[in-house]
C-alpha cells in the first residue's frame, strides 16, 4: 500500500463500550467522579508540600512530581474518556489521537522511572541513614528527576513518531476509550513487525530496568530492617516503603499486562479494562495510599485544613 493512502484516514472513531450501551450512562458518572477525586487529591499533594517547609525534602518532592505526573495523566485521557461514554461512537482527529497518545506515553514513562527513582531514594534512606544528605543531595535529586522526565519525553517522541508514519487506509474505528498505541496499531496498512519488536525491546526496558532497580533496592531494605534493634524502628521503615510499594505493584503489574501480552491475551473487553486500571486507577488511588500511611503527611494535612478553616472564621 503506498504512502499517500496515509491520507485517506483523517479522523478515527473510538468506539468505547459501545458493545454496552446501557451501562454507558453509568460508567460515565463513575468516571467523572473517579477524575473530579483524582484531581483534587493530587492537588492537594502538591499545594502541601510546597507550603509545609517540613516536606521539602527528596521523598516528599518525588512524591510532588508523581502527583504532578497523576494529574497530568488522568487530563490528558479522562476528558476525550468522558465524552465517547456519553455518545455511542466519538470522533477525534488523525492530529489529535497521535497528541493524545503522546502524552499517554510521556507521562506512563516518566512514572515508571521515578517510582525507580523513589525506590533508590529510600534504600539511601534506610540503608544509608547517616550519608543520605549527601547520597541524595539537591544535585541527585534533580538529575533524577530530570532524567525520569526526559525519559519519559524520549520515549513518547520515538514511539509516536514512528507510529503516526504508518499507512492508515481504513477501517478508521478504535476500540477503545482512547488513543493507546496497540489498538491504534492495528488500524495500519502496512507491516509494523520492525515497530513491534522495537516497541516490545523499548517496553521491557521501560518496565524493567526500573523494576529491577525497585527489586534490588527492596531486597537491601529488607536485610537493613531486619538489622535494626529497633521494633518501632522497623515498623517506621516498612510503613515508608509500604505505600511505595502499594504503587510500584499497582501501576507496574497493570502496565505490564496491558503492553506485554501477546496479541490474542485478552478479549478487547478486558484490554480496555486493564488500560483503565494503570491510567485511572493509579492516580486515583496515589494520594490516598500516600496520605493515609504516611504520618508526617496526615500531619501537614491537619495542618492545611487547620489553615482553611481559621481563614475562613475570620
Amino acid at each position: 500500500m503506498k504512502r499517500q493512502n496515509q491520507s485517506s484516514v483523517v479522523e478515527f472513531i473510538l468506539l468505547g463500550f459501545s458493545n454496552f450501551p446501557e451501562l454507558q450512562g453509568q460508567l460515565f458518572g463513575v468516571f467523572l467522579i473517579i477524575y473530579l477525586v483524582t484531581l483534587v487529591g493530587n492537588a492537594i499533594i502538591i499545594v502541601i508540600i510546597c507550603l509545609e517547609q517540613s516536606l521539602q525534602v527528596p521523598m516528599y518532592l518525588f512524591l510532588q512530581n508523581l502527583s504532578v505526573v497523576d494529574v497530568s495523566l488522568s487530563a490528558a485521557i479522562m476528558p476525550q474518556m468522558l465524552v465517547v461514554l456519553s455518545t455511542e461512537k466519538t470522533t477525534i482527529t488523525f492530529s489529535g489521537c497521535f497528541v493524545q497518545m503522546y502524552f499517554l506515553l510521556l507521562f506512563g514513562g516518566t512514572e515508571c522511572f521515578l517510582l525507580g527513582a523513589m525506590a533508590y531514594d529510600r534504600f539511601a534512606a534506610i540503608c544509608h541513614p547517616l550519608r543520605y544528605p549527601v547520597i541524595m543531595n539537591n544535585s541527585v535529586f534533580m538529575k533524577l528527576v530530570m532524567f525520569s522526565w526526559v525519559s519519559g519525553i524520549m520515549v513518547a517522541t520515538v514511539q509516536t513518531t514512528w507510529v503516526s508514519s504508518f499507512p492508515f487506509c481504513g477501517p478508521s474505528e478504535i476500540n477503545h476509550l482512547f488513543c493507546e498505541t496497540p489498538p491504534v496499531l492495528k488500524l495500519t496498512c502496512a507491516d509494523t513487525f520492525l515497530f513491534e519488536i522495537y516497541a516490545f525491546t523499548g517496553t521491557i526496558l521501560i518496565i524493567i530496568c526500573p523494576f529491577l532497580l525497585i527489586l534490588l533496592s527492596y531486597i537491601r531494605i529488607l536485610f537493613a530492617i531486619l538489622k535494626m534493634p529497633s521494633t518501632t524502628g522497623r515498623q517506621k521503615a516498612f510503613s515508608t516503603c509500604a505505600s511505595h510499594l502499594t504503587s510500584v505493584t499497582l501501576f507496574y503489574g497493570t502496565a505490564s499486562l496491558t503492553y506485554l501480552q501477546p496479541r490474542s491475551g485478552y478479549s478487547p473487553e478486558t484490554k480496555k479494562l486493564l488500560s483503565l486500571a494503570y491510567t485511572l486507577l493509579t492516580p486515583l488511588l496515589n494520594p490516598l495510599i500516600y496520605t493515609l500511611r504516611n504520618s508526617e503527611m496526615k500531619r501537614a494535612l491537619m495542618k492545611f485544613c487547620r489553615r482553611k478553616v481559621d481563614l475562613h472564621t475570620f
